[in-house]
């Protein structure tokens, strides 16, 4: 399939350059998350469900997704050139790799068993990608989202596990700069936006057939987690949101200064390696395509 453009904002585009940092320093998920996250999509022990899974990235959930015993096929679509080509190398069995976007996929009506975006669905939650979802899912199959959330990266509101966390998502919450991400929580509005407003549209919607095309409420659950890293992979680690990874100079130093002061705070836990404790949590939703 010829090249598209990734259409993804600037600051992802750059953020996101280095698809080797990002492989190396994000985070797998929890086998027990995903496991309970396949059950409610109906495609754990079901064997040789189809996936498509769009922005796959360079492959963090695309990898322990081929490694099921089910034996997948899965359809792998990423829009980034780069974090496309690194999942390629991998020639992962069953894993079709292909350019695409959520709102153009180059996949057959109703080919899939069960939709999957993993650390994205933020990134393209729009009217136009929900219905190129239910284009390639057959009517039952489930559209599911999951992402790793760390004590440093989540929506206001959420209480961190410990002072030094909270500092540095202050620090990333001071970064904004407007993008849709997991934390702003806005990604739910796109299925909130399927139900009419009043009762006249509601009466227009059924006689034009304009029904949602997935279920209400998304069923929502989480897995928390603590991992134990170094003070450079926890920077590495950092570095591998796109608002982080594009600062320079001054905004620099000023998140060396602060990381430096945050992991040597009076409430970091460290283990007889001197490695820090890191708290977070693995969010995921799952919906019906109705």
């Amino acid at each position: 399939m010829a090249s598209q453009s990734s259409n993804l904002p600037a600051a992802a585009e750059e953020g996101f350059k280095d698809a080797a940092s990002y492989d190396a320093h994000r985070p797998s998920y929890p086998p027990e998350a995903v496991e309970a996250f396949l059950t409610k999509l109906n495609v754990a022990r079901q064997d040789e469900a189809k996936i498509v899974e769009i922005a796959s990235g360079t492959g963090k959930f695309t990898v322990p997704l081929a490694q099921r015993p089910e034996r997948f096929t899965i359809k792998a679509i990423e829009p980034h050139a780069g974090m496309r080509e690194k999942l390629a190398q991998k020639d992962l069995q069953g894993v079709q790799v292909a350019d695409g976007k959520a709102d153009k996929m180059p996949v057959e009506d109703e080919w899939g068993d069960a939709c999957i975006a993993a650390q994205a669905f933020h990134w393209f939650a729009t009217s136009e990608a929900l219905k190129e979802i239910g284009r390639v899912l057959r009517p039952g199959a489930v559209l599911g989202g999951i992402w790793n959330i760390e004590d440093y990266n989540t929506p206001q509101g959420w209480e961190a596990t410990t002072k030094w966390e909270q500092k540095l998502n202050d620090f990333v919450w001071s970064l904004d700069d407007g993008l849709p991400r997991f934390r702003h929580q806005k990604w739910k509005e796109v299925f909130d936006q399927q139900l009419p407003a009043n009762p006249v549209q509601v009466i227009k919607s059924t006689l034009t057939n304009n029904l949602p095309s997935f279920s209400l409420p998304l069923g929502e659950d989480t897995t928390k987690w603590t991992v134990w890293l170094s003070e450079e992979a926890l920077a590495s680690r950092l570095n591998t949101l796109s608002q982080i990874a594009i600062l320079k100079g001054d905004e620099r130093e000023a998140f060396v200064k602060l990381f430096n002061e945050a992991v040597h705070g009076d409430d970091v836990e460290r283990n007889d390696k001197g490695e820090i404790a890191v708290h977070g949590q693995t969010f995921f939703f799952w919906t019906d395509r109705l």
